[in-house]
């Protein structure tokens, strides 16, 4: 008999476990969004991003709250880049084409380092050939400065080549970030990602919002 409790007693002691195991894996031990992260961030979520204010393409100056009203893929470059930010930009646009033909509405948005030459106008003419939804933010080196910090960001302008001062690079970093209204900043990809595999994992947020 007493065997029998015993065994008993471990076979509900197993299913608890198991019980537990299973919601813990379907709610992430709390985490909404548990099943679509694929990244870890030093410090967790609530350590990248925040408030800023910058200038619209249309001259406007705005805020996070004017601009961050549904998803967003946020990504830190400038117009003169010669490679990287013209494929990434791309990239993330038909990320939201692909998402846009599923029902799901996200806003790309660029963020320029490079405020000397981007500005509002330069911006809108690139954002519009990429997306007509793309929404180009630029503002004073300050303004800039601060939002790249908010999203933990590098940049640094290059010594001019030739002598031509008009002419430079800029080295930056090159994650696209995502944030949720009401979550705030919740993923980043970095730019190996395909188009696809970005809509598919932004889609996986939404969904679970």
């Amino acid at each position: 008999m007493v065997r029998m409790v015993a065994a008993v007693a471990a076979f509900v002691a197993v299913l608890a476990l198991a019980a537990m195991w299973f919601v813990g894996r379907e709610t992430g031990g709390g985490d909404q969004f548990a099943q679509c992260r694929t990244s870890q961030v030093a410090g967790g979520t609530s350590a990248i991003g925040g408030a800023f204010e910058l200038v619209h393409e249309d001259g406007q100056t705005v805020t996070d709250k004017d601009v961050l009203t549904e998803p967003s893929l946020i990504y830190f470059g400038y117009t003169y880049c010669p490679d990287v930010c013209p494929l990434d930009a791309t990239r993330n646009a038909e990320a939201v084409e692909i998402l846009e033909g599923k029902g799901d509405l996200v806003t790309p948005v660029f963020i320029t380092i490079d405020p000397e030459r981007d500005t509002p106008d330069v911006l809108k003419e690139f954002t519009d050939y990429l997306h007509p939804r793309m929404v180009g933010l630029s503002g004073s080196a300050e303004q800039i400065k601060a939002a790249s910090q908010a999203y933990r960001t590098y940049y640094k302008k290059q010594a001019p080549e030739d002598g031509d001062e008009e002419y430079y690079l800029v080295d930056h970093s090159t994650f696209t970030y995502l944030t949720l209204p009401g979550h705030g900043f919740v993923e980043y990809f970095r730019r190996d990602i395909s188009a696809e595999d970005m809509a598919q994992r932004v889609g996986c947020f939404v969904e679970n919002m």
